[in-house]
């Protein structure tokens, strides 16, 4: 009886394990694809991603390697970072794929909007943070070197500080998904957040401080959109506060006419 029992736990473990490994290959497969499609344009990828530095560095001053193997791993790394940062959706979908049968119905109705809006908001973010802040982020580093002081980055260590920021502002524009969240699952309301919003602005403001050059310009940059995104999350949430009430009245409703 025992044996049969434990057969019965064990079996649906295996195939559970054998979905996971299924999933992450193909996530895999999906990376490794993306690379290998990238890969040959690798040199052409970095000078695209280090162009605002380049733009904003003195006449006549240029990037330098001080690694031995760096001019092949620097485009090496960013060819796969940027294999993964494409491949999102597939990573994404496959994870979906995996823990969707377990979900609810409203789970899975507010799950797929939430998954599409983060890939969009993470690209958002990383998009604004090149288009926007570099420039003038760049602009500001190299004019206030001291005098005699040639600007010369080394492309290893620019690629480690852009993949930084490329990161932080893509994370900090899931800023909606996170307040969503939490309002969701009953950590928070949308009133409390709304009577916050003064601490929330002035957290904008810090955290754009933190992350751009110490100039009113650039941190305003950071900051409006940030406060804007809150505000976005904030009337998102309350329709899915909302419709919580109403889901947990028809389950009580419901429940009722059973008694």
């Amino acid at each position: 009886m025992n044996d049969e029992h434990h057969g019965d736990t064990a079996q649906p473990l295996v195939a559970h394990l054998l979905e996971l490994r299924n999933r992450l290959l193909r996530a895999v497969v999906a990376v490794l694809v993306v690379f290998l499609c990238l890969f040959y344009f690798s040199r052409e990828l970095y000078t695209l991603v280090a162009a605002p530095l380049m733009q904003a560095m003195p006449e006549g001053t240029h990037m330098i390697a001080t690694g031995v193997a760096a001019p092949f791993l620097a485009p090496f790394k960013l060819t796969l970072y940027l294999s993964i940062f494409v491949a999102v959706p597939v990573i994404l979908h496959q994870a979906w794929a995996f823990v969707a049968p377990g979900l609810y119905r409203h789970e899975k109705r507010l799950a797929i909007p939430l998954l599409m809006s983060s890939v969009l908001l993470f690209y958002a973010g990383a998009a604004f943070a090149y288009f926007v802040v570099f420039p003038l982020m760049f602009q500001f580093f190299t004019s206030v070197a001291p005098e005699g002081v040639s600007v010369s980055t080394d492309i290893s260590s620019y690629l480690d500080f852009v993949l930084a920021l490329f990161l932080a502002f893509g994370v900090a524009f899931e800023l909606p998904i996170a307040i969503v969240l939490l309002i969701a699952s009953g950590a928070t309301t949308a009133a409390k957040l709304s009577s916050s919003r003064a601490y929330v602005v002035v957290a904008c403001f810090v955290l754009g401080m933190l992350l751009t050059p110490p100039d009113i310009i650039s941190q305003t940059l950071l900051a409006l959109p940030m406060w804007l995104l809150f505000e976005v999350g904030l009337i998102f949430g309350r329709f899915v506060e909302k419709e919580k009430v109403q889901r947990e009245e028809e389950d009580e409703s419901v429940s009722a006419k059973d008694e």
